[in-house]
C-alpha cells in the first residue's frame, strides 16, 4: 500500500512536470522552469527513498531532505509568480498542493522522530 507522502509527492512531480511544460513552451522560460522541474520533482524522490532507510536516522534524513527540496520548490514558485511571469490562479494551484506535501512531510518527520 502507497504511503500519502508518497501519493502526494509524486502527484505534484506530474503537475510540476506539466507546469515546466507550460512555462517552456507558453512563456518560453527556460531558466527557472528547469530549476522548479528539478526541485518539484525530487521531493518524491527523495521521499521515496527512505523505504530503504538504513536506521530511524536515516529515515528522517531522506524526508529533511524532500523537505528542503519542498522548500526550494516554493522559492521558486514564489519567483516564478512575483516576477509576473506566472498568474495568481496557477501560483495558488501549486503552492497550495505544495504546503499540503510539506505538511505531509513535516508529519511524518514528526512522527518518525517520536517514535522509539
Amino acid at each position: 500500500m502507497e504511503h500519502i507522502v508518497d501519493t502526494k509527492s509524486k502527484a505534484f512531480a506530474v503537475n510540476i512536470i506539466r507546469f515546466t511544460r507550460f512555462l517552456q513552451e507558453e512563456k518560453h522560460e527556460f531558466v527557472l522552469s528547469k530549476q522548479i522541474l528539478r526541485s518539484g520533482t525530487s521531493i518524491g524522490a527523495n521521499a521515496r527513498e527512505r523505504k530503504n532507510a538504513q536506521s530511524k536516522a536515516d529515515f528522517v534524513n531522506k524526508l529533511a531532505i524532500a523537505l528542503k527540496e519542498a522548500d526550494e520548490t516554493q522559492y521558486w514558485l514564489e519567483l516564478l509568480y512575483e516576477s509576473q511571469i506566472i498568474e495568481q490562479c496557477q501560483f495558488n494551484l501549486l503552492n497550495e498542493e505544495l504546503k499540503e506535501v510539506i505538511a505531509i512531510i513535516t508529519s511524518s518527520i514528526k512522527t518518525a522522530k517520536g517514535k522509539h
